[in-house]
């Protein structure tokens, strides 16, 4: 039997215009729309293996280690999602600011450079240049870490050579262990800008 080409080309067509309307498809040809898959939550890290890896980085000049991390364990619910290690200086006269680089460690063994800036405002005077070891809690994506936390700095808590600060933004909180040489005291609020880029902008 001869197959006329108008009859083709109808064929064709309608095929065409079946597929186009997903309804008029058998099912199994149907490919579903993609579902969005969400990144997998952090994992907390553990208390005891977070402090030995503080003291290792305070090495054994640094007083007080022990007590500072545990004072920050017992004032906050959980365990740390991350920590921070790196080195910031900073200076003050009323107005001051403070810089910082370092890295992002996570419980699964990830690393990522992180840096970190912000301007304060007070009572406050001096300059220091620290090492610098940042308790991470409810953190849930590393790009939450991407923004700005206020903190009071004159909440300060000294245990031995070291101070403890809080910064916060909603549910995530950032504690800063610091030890160093300089001075700097008083009273000032101010914030720190997290990033994964440096820039010498302190806002």
């Amino acid at each position: 039997m001869k197959v006329q080409p108008w009859a083709i080309v109808s064929c064709v067509a309608l095929t065409l215009a079946a597929c186009a309307n997903r309804d008029n498809v058998p099912d199994d040809l149907v490919r579903p729309d993609p579902v969005p898959i969400s990144p997998a939550p952090l994992q907390p890290m553990r208390h005891e293996s977070v402090l030995r890896d503080a003291e290792r980085f305070f090495g054994e000049g640094a007083q007080g280690v022990a007590d500072a991390f545990n004072y920050v364990f017992r004032q906050n619910s959980g365990e740390p999602t991350a920590y921070i290690v790196g080195e910031e200086g900073g200076g003050a006269l009323g107005v001051g600011v403070r810089y910082g680089h370092g890295t992002l460690y996570l419980a699964d063994g990830t690393t990522s450079r992180i840096y970190w800036r912000g301007p304060s405002l007070g009572f406050d005077m001096g300059g220091t240049a620290t090492r610098t070891f940042v308790l991470v809690y409810n953190l849930e994506q590393v790009e939450d870490l991407y923004q700005r936390f206020v903190g009071v700095e004159g909440s300060m808590v000294l245990m031995g050579g070291l101070g403890v600060t809080y910064n916060r933004v909603d549910d995530i909180v950032l504690a800063p262990v610091r030890f160093g040489v300089g001075w700097r005291q008083g009273l000032n609020v101010g914030y720190l800008h997290l990033s994964p880029d440096s820039s010498w902008v302190p806002f």
